[in-house]
């Protein structure tokens, strides 16, 4: 099949070359800065790139439109395809925001965090798809089947709460994470010691639910501790905040 991508970001990074390992031809690579493009246009071996404008003058099986979920809709609206299958990759954005750019309209939506310097190799990425149309559905399946093997139908709504939790997840446990190592280099304390309790606990998660797994003050009703772990942070009260709530949350769930 032949394609063409929109955006210069991670995941068009990470769609280009797959496809393009998989022998899949890049008719042109285009955004809002031309310039910005010519890198990933020469990574996928493609000589066509420019801007938006050059865009909707090229047609092919499929274009993605990988971009900031806010630049999606507006994008769309500047694109004008007869038999291009538009797919564009945000998780929280409807696929409405499509209708009037072509016929035959997708989602694929990759639930992982995907760093340009250093994409992966492997296949288990959880991909979300939705299309409008049998023509749609196929040429879409047909590119997530090069990019994964965990494929699964999730409309918008289902995508919107799947986007929470990704972000619960992934972006509030990171930043949980560089909490403690901020603690530990306050107080001179190797944040590698951490290491093994965390990978425990991820490791958990393989055989079992989190709701069954969950240990610590919270659970066992330690007010005392609890108390003194509030205290020993108040030289950093939006922390202090996150501890409450968060074992007010848990407090919560376990008397259910």
């Amino acid at each position: 099949m032949t394609f063409t991508i929109i955006g210069n970001g991670n995941i068009a990074w990470f769609i280009g070359n797959r496809l393009v390992a998989a022998r899949h031809l890049c008719k042109g690579v285009f955004g809002r800065n031309p310039v910005s493009v010519q890198g990933l246009a020469e990574a996928l071996l493609c000589n066509n790139f420019g801007d938006l404008k050059a865009a909707k003058e090229v047609e092919a099986d499929v274009c993605f439109l990988a971009v900031s979920d806010n630049a999606v809709g507006e994008i769309a609206t500047t694109l004008s395809y007869k038999k291009t299958v538009l797919i564009h990759t945000a998780g929280a954005v409807s696929i409405d925001v499509l209708k009037g750019a072509a016929p035959d309209l997708a989602v694929l939506w990759p639930v992982y965090s995907i760093p340009k310097q250093n994409l992966p190799s492997h296949r288990n990425i959880p991909i979300a798809w939705e299309a409008t149309s049998p023509k749609a559905e196929k040429y879409a399946l047909t590119m997530a089947h090069i990019l994964t093997d965990v494929l699964f139908e999730a409309n918008y709504e289902q995508r919107k709460w799947l986007h929470l939790s990704a972000v619960i997840c992934n972006n509030f446990t990171n930043h949980l994470m560089a909490i403690c190592e901020q603690i530990c280099e306050e107080k001179k304390l190797p944040f590698s010691a951490l290491e093994p309790i965390i990978a425990q606990t991820f490791e958990r998660l393989k055989h079992s639910s989190p709701a069954t797994v969950q240990t610590g003050p919270a659970v066992r009703g330690d007010t005392a501790t609890i108390n003194e772990q509030k205290a020993l942070l108040a030289a950093h009260p939006d922390w202090q905040k996150v501890y409450a709530s968060i074992t007010d949350s848990i407090i919560n769930s376990s008397a259910r």
